[in-house]
């Protein structure tokens, strides 16, 4: 599924070719992708805007229109091609955008599990799915104090805490693992436990991770990859997230889990 890294990636990679340009018509042929509005209010209102910019809050995409943003979730294995129109449409597209230079920007998803929101910008604080998300990795209201207050009421497992959007956003499974590793703590350990230090590595830790994959295009594991299929790089950097892989540090196996369902990669002896 792709996570921060990932989205943040396929942002910059959609930025760079669609400001600018101009929606000219939508074709969608798998309606339960539309989140909101309905699907032909969705297609009337999306004609003619302009993309004006591309963003991002934690794993959605804002493609912020002239009177919309268009809110966009890949969930476990959404992708964006640029075609040209004469090529054939998989049966994987689900919702094609044609431009204003007849090029089609494609959204692709085998599992149909990836949402879109037309929001207007002026509601775009008070419905959608924006308005529960927590901060971001860099905020500046990210600190220990922030923590400390929304892990005081945490009975589950900080592995499963690090994943909840509302509190920080961007981080799953995959990066989740890496964190706790970086910072010697159990993915076991109850969240309310967590004592100063600890809270404090792991916004460290979170910001030291999610930065160094974006710098590589994010990790290509499984079904994932960014704009026109290519691929990231973070995946050969990842220490324990990772089949039959001995600790870096220690060199003991790394051992593998489940935790609220979620696949847990951890070392037993450094993460105590």
């Amino acid at each position: 599924m792709p996570e921060l890294p990932e989205v943040e990636t396929v942002r910059r990679q959609l930025k760079d070719r669609l400001v600018n340009k101009i929606i000219k018509k939508v074709d969608i042929y798998y309606n339960d992708i539309i989140a909101y509005p309905k699907v032909d209010e969705f297609k009337n209102k999306i004609i003619n805007e302009k993309i004006n910019d591309i963003k991002r809050r934690g794993k959605w995409l804002i493609f912020e229109l002239n009177e919309y943003y268009l809110l966009s979730h890949l969930r476990m294995e959404g992708k964006y091609f640029f075609k040209n129109k004469e090529e054939e449409k998989s049966k994987h597209e689900h919702v094609i955008f044609t431009l204003d230079d007849n090029v089609e920007l494609r959204y692709h998803d085998t599992r149909k599990f990836g949402k879109m929101y037309l929001i207007e910008k002026d509601k775009i604080d008070v419905i959608g799915p924006l308005i529960k998300l927590g901060l971001e990795p860099w905020d500046e209201n990210l600190d220990v104090y922030y923590l400390l207050n929304k892990y005081k009421s945490r009975k589950l497992p900080i592995k499963t805490v690090l994943l909840d959007q509302s509190i920080i956003v961007g981080i799953g499974n995959i990066y989740a693992d890496e964190i706790l590793f970086l910072s010697k703590i159990s993915p076991f350990k109850k969240a309310n436990e967590l004592n100063m230090e600890e809270v404090e590595k792991i916004i460290n830790n979170t910001k030291i991770i999610l930065e160094k994959a974006i710098k590589l295009g994010g990790s290509t594991i499984h079904s994932y990859s960014s704009v026109d299929g290519l691929d990231g790089k973070f995946q050969n950097e990842l220490l324990v997230h990772k089949d039959n892989s001995l600790c870096p540090i220690c060199n003991n196996k790394i051992e593998k889990t489940f935790i609220g369902g979620r696949g847990t990669y951890y070392c037993h002896n450094c993460q105590k």
